[in-house]
């Protein structure tokens, strides 16, 4: 038995994850009862029959193709959803109780994690080098190379911060000290970064850039640093989204400071204009 597959509060998925360790390949069979329309495929469907294949399993795809086709199956089985998957004779269920089922569960969408954050800034990292190599023939990490990417970065987290400006507002709000005061900045913050990026980026017209910047990154890590450092309150961080799961502080406190160096480096490196 493979301990690292279980859980200690699910001693059903454990005993089950036991005894297909014991079964050999050619006993672990799978039929997988799925809708297969014309202008319909259920995604579902297609996912468990492939995480079964590559779990080791015989599997047998059923495809339902017409509305009473999935009619009846549902009705013989009493089941409201398809897909529905039988291993050796059991009826497991769907996508995710297979997934359960084999020792792959899916994550919790509700769980906190700083994946977000990771892969948007080693991609922005990633870019600010490729274009240091298309331009200068260099990956080094020079000057210009930070620009970019911290450039970058802000384009990007005010590109997920405008796919629901709404939802960005209402968890914004919570802690922003001036969005508290007045709400409209909490709609302006995700434009404002995003023009200041874009014209960082280009090193354009740094008297509306610098300004920008620095404003919005200077009230941003102090709300951050008095919400979480001082006010002690646990929170989600807007930076990536209204809907983000990633916790509240050092990540939002670092986009602010970003941004306020920034602008002091373009202030001293290359003027207002």
């Amino acid at each position: 038995m493979q301990l690292s597959r279980c859980t200690i509060n699910d001693k059903v998925s454990c005993t089950r994850i036991e005894e297909e360790d014991e079964l050999s390949d050619t006993q672990k069979q799978a039929v997988v009862y799925r809708m297969k329309m014309a202008k319909h495929q259920c995604p579902f469907g297609l996912k468990t029959v492939d995480i079964l294949k590559r779990h080791g399993y015989q599997v047998e795809d059923q495809p339902l193709t017409t509305r009473e086709q999935v009619d009846a199956f549902k009705a013989e089985h009493h089941v409201n959803t398809t897909p529905q998957t039988f291993i050796n004779g059991q009826r497991i269920g769907g996508y995710e109780a297979v997934r359960q089922y084999i020792g792959r569960p899916l994550r919790d969408p509700n769980t906190t994690t700083y994946r977000p954050v990771a892969v948007l800034f080693s991609l922005t990292a990633l870019s600010a080098i490729a274009l240091s190599l298309g331009f200068y023939g260099s990956a080094g990490l020079s000057i210009q190379t930070v620009e970019w990417f911290i450039a970058l970065s802000m384009v990007v987290l005010a590109l997920l911060k405008l796919q629901d400006v709404e939802s960005f507002s209402n968890m914004f709000v919570n802690y922003d000290v001036l969005a508290r005061r007045w709400v409209p900045y909490s709609y302006v913050y995700p434009y404002a970064e995003g023009l200041a990026g874009i014209l960082m980026l280009g090193g354009l017209l740094n008297w509306v850039s610098i300004p920008i910047a620095l404003f919005i990154g200077t009230i941003g890590a102090f709300s951050v640093f008095k919400a979480v450092y001082i006010d002690k309150r646990e929170l989600k961080c807007a930076c990536v989204g209204g809907s983000s799961k990633v916790p509240l502080g050092f990540v939002s406190l670092t986009e602010n400071l970003m941004m306020m160096a920034m602008a002091v480096w373009m202030w001293a490196a290359h003027g207002w204009w």
